[in-house]
């Protein structure tokens, strides 16, 4: 009885270890979409670097991009729909 009880808590502890890993991938897969243009950049950026090439610094381009298009003021008179 004892063997069972204890092949059941392995199985058990397992379980749990593939849920914990299942949600952690789940949450970088996440971040991973809603910042990945930028991770994008920045991982070629230290590619090129490591390989002995420049980087290019899209990441600063497009934070500055996004700040400059975050001050301006939109007012219904000018909303244009963008399909971008």
């Amino acid at each position: 009885m004892k063997i069972q009880q204890k092949m059941k808590q392995l199985g058990q502890g397992m379980t749990e270890y593939i849920i914990i890993v299942a949600l952690i991938a789940i949450a970088a897969i996440t971040v991973y979409n809603l910042f990945g243009d930028t991770v994008r950049s920045q991982v070629g950026d230290m590619a090129a670097e490591l390989g002995g090439g420049t980087a290019t610094n899209q990441a600063a381009t497009d934070g500055t991009d996004a700040q400059t298009e975050a001050a301006v003021e939109h007012q219904l008179g000018t909303f244009q729909a963008n399909e971008d």
